[in-house]
């Protein structure tokens, strides 16, 4: 248990949450309805759940009881810094933008994609330091405590949990179109490392939790944060995998009459 909480009625990230994520939802189901691409309802659909994953870890029961629950801050982690990163990652928002903005504003984002920031944001060892060292920063330091007593930095907590873990997933997927998309190798490697260090993370906060935390709840927010992040990272393996086996996989060339197939 954390012996002082947050009070005072909602926060911000309670308040403007749900809101952006409804707006955001809107623009979504209104731009892919307007492009009807193959594989819209699928992307729609991922979109919408990513979006009810960040709202249900920012706003409602399981937000309120981890304002005193290290447990429900876990599960809150889970699906805010890691689920729904990877369903809006896979919703593929840039290349819905791409394909529906007009010319002039398509051609700004693009140019914006390729800007230095960009580049360093979205590079995979950077996007992982963010993501997974900024756990460590927040669980072995007083960040943890002092989050639960200032509503501000309880927002930037949230706010860099959410964008680093997209920035991270984004980074390593590549589902949307990045100008400077590094290797499969490469980003199988930091996915990797990055991986090892969540678990040795949770590992470490087993036995040694923040300040506040009893051993009962401890042990079970470590298994939380061990065993869902090993699920979602599972699924960013395969996800990764099937980019990496389309583009090298054999293709064969359709064969000459009275021939057998031939590799291209």
């Amino acid at each position: 248990m954390i012996p002082e909480h947050l009070g005072g009625g909602p926060g911000l990230l309670e308040t403007l949450g749900p809101l952006l994520a409804l707006i955001g939802i809107a623009i979504y189901l209104g731009l892919a309805l307007r492009g009807r691409q193959p594989g819209t309802r699928r992307r729609c659909g991922l979109w919408v759940a990513g979006s009810l994953a960040a709202v249900a870890a920012i706003s409602g029961p399981l937000a309120t009881a981890a304002e005193t629950s290290y447990v429900a801050h876990m599960g809150g982690h889970v699906l805010l810094g890691m689920l729904a990163p990877l369903l809006l990652v896979l919703a593929a928002p840039v290349t819905l933008l791409l394909r529906t903005l007009p010319v002039s504003t398509a051609r700004q984002l693009s140019h914006l994609l390729g800007s230095r920031p960009i580049r360093v944001l979205t590079e995979p060892v950077v996007a992982a330091v963010l993501s997974v060292g900024g756990l460590w920063v927040l669980y072995t330091t007083g960040l943890y405590s002092a989050m639960h007593h200032h509503r501000g930095l309880h927002l930037l907590v949230h706010v860099h949990l959410f964008i680093a873990g997209y920035l991270f997933t984004a980074a390593v997927i590549s589902v949307d179109p990045m100008p400077h998309r590094r290797s499969f190798l490469h980003r199988s490697v930091v996915l990797v490392l990055a991986l090892a260090a969540h678990d040795i993370l949770a590992k470490h906060l087993y036995v040694h939790p923040p300040d506040g935390v009893l051993a009962p709840a401890a042990e079970t927010g470590a298994m939380i944060m061990y065993y869902g992040g090993d699920v979602i990272d599972v699924a960013i393996m395969v996800v990764l995998g099937a980019g990496w086996y389309r583009v090298t996989r054999p293709r064969f060339r359709r064969p000459i009459r009275g021939a057998g197939p031939t590799l291209a």
